[in-house]
């Protein structure tokens, strides 16, 4: 499905069941396959992204039963048992890659080359590079500091005490990986709190992990890590487009079954709040070491405008794009500072989601760190680009039912990469697409 027009809807009412977690499948997958037991991964996402994951650890010498979307098996190796094929393709997923050079690093094996699509030969790897190296690890990337990375394990580790500039899971995971391998203690600290997955399943597998200030830390080398059995609960980042569009045109509202409501994954859900969407959540029961839940999100009489500021980043990385769009519609101008790690996603997100507005035309403008929108009665419509971005895909997709016209999104396939069924579970709220 290479391009999709969606037309204006009246109301959108109903409940779906949100793709499960992008972020914990991947980080299940990966330590599955270096547990000491066989471990059961319920209802993981079945996507591009964690179709690379599952791949990557098979080229590791991991076994699999099982598939995506149902429930897989994975024969977990031991902490040290992964033996990789010479070249391992990551496709376009940024987590696989920084993860799993986390864990490479303490494998035996000579020159494992780590590489992906073009969009992903585009993200910046010097960031988990350079502290790795100062952990003792060798390892190599492109000119700049981008993919492919090469990477020879097995040498000796030891803890280093990292400071990021930019606070990261991806980053933070990768070294608390490889300071599993390393002597002594491995302190990652962060200037704002990044999203805790990799910390949670880690303390599930009897890994002791070190509460400091201003982050965590891991004393090593462990000697194993046991998995138990993980169930996959629904993906904020999935739930916030189908949010998004209740707030815009819901009648009178939509539940979305099953949501991780991990606090540093539901940003968004606040920042709609402020603006004035009725939202309410239930809890339900822990999932996979994660509080699970409902999310009822209602249709948003008068939305005002907002400041989402550096600290509330981290926790809606992923959805500040769909704030842009929110503040088409909300009275006064909407600011997003603290940002500059959007231009490093997929696709610069802070241009591609500003151009993407004004084609549609909405008053926005792009800051170096952020941007502003200024909204207005109405949205009219247009065409969106996708650029190869599963998030610009979806946000067209939001934009169209939400307008007076309709929205044409082309490259609607990048979906595929988080999210296959989209289009589906907007229908069946009752969108129109074609």
């Amino acid at each position: 499905m290479g391009v999709l027009r969606v037309d204006p809807a009246k109301g959108l009412r109903g409940e779906v069941r949100v793709p499960a977690d992008k972020s914990l499948t991947h980080r299940a997958i990966l330590l599955a396959a270096v547990s000491d037991r066989a471990v059961r991964v319920g209802r993981p996402l079945d996507s591009a992204d964690t179709a690379a994951t599952l791949g990557a650890i098979e080229a590791c010498g991991a076994t699999v039963d099982g598939d995506l979307g149902d429930e897989l098996r994975i024969e977990g190796v031991g902490l040290r048992g992964l033996r990789p094929a010479p070249a391992i393709d990551c496709a376009n997923a940024g987590t696989l890659m920084r993860l799993l050079t986390g864990l490479l690093v303490g494998q035996e094996g000579d020159r494992i080359v780590l590489d992906g699509d073009e969009s992903l030969r585009e993200r910046p790897m010097g960031r988990i590079a350079a502290p790795l190296r100062a952990m003792g690890a060798s390892i190599w990337t492109a000119p700049g500091g981008t993919p492919p990375i090469v990477v020879s394990g097995g040498g000796p580790l030891r803890g280093v005490a990292h400071e990021l500039p930019v606070a990261s899971a991806q980053v933070k995971s990768c070294l608390l990986l490889a300071g599993l391998f390393a002597e002594g203690v491995t302190t990652v600290r962060e200037p704002g709190a990044s999203r805790d997955h990799t910390e949670r399943l880690l303390r599930a597998a009897g890994v002791q992990l070190i509460e400091v200030d201003g982050g965590v830390a891991v004393s090593g080398p462990v000697a194993g890590l046991t998995l138990p059995d993980v169930e996959v609960p629904g993906d904020p980042s999935s739930a916030a487009p189908l949010a998004v569009a209740a707030a815009l045109r819901a009648d009178p509202e939509v539940r979305l079954v099953g949501v991780n409501l991990n606090p540093g994954r539901i940003g968004l859900f606040r920042v709609m709040e402020r603006m004035g969407v009725p939202i309410r959540i239930e809890p339900a029961s822990d999932v996979a070491g994660e509080p699970c839940g409902d999310v009822v999100v209602g249709r948003a009489d008068r939305l005002e405008c907002t400041d989402v500021a550096a600290p509330e980043v981290p926790s809606m990385i992923d959805e500040l794009p769909l704030v842009g769009l929110l503040a088409a519609f909300a009275i006064g101008t909407t600011r997003v500072r603290g940002a500059a790690e959007l231009r490093v996603k997929e696709t610069d997100r802070i241009t591609a989601a500003v151009d993407s507005l004004r084609a549609l035309g909405v008053q926005a403008q792009e800051r170096e760190d952020g941007f502003e929108v200024t909204g207005a009665p109405r949205l009219v419509g247009g065409d969106v680009a996708s650029r190869g971005d599963h998030r610009m895909a979806m946000l067209g997709a939001v934009a169209g039912l939400a307008s007076t016209e309709g929205v044409r999104i082309t490259g609607f396939e990048a979906v595929e990469v988080s999210y296959p069924g989209f289009a589906r579970d907007l229908g069946a709220l009752g969108a129109v697409g074609r």
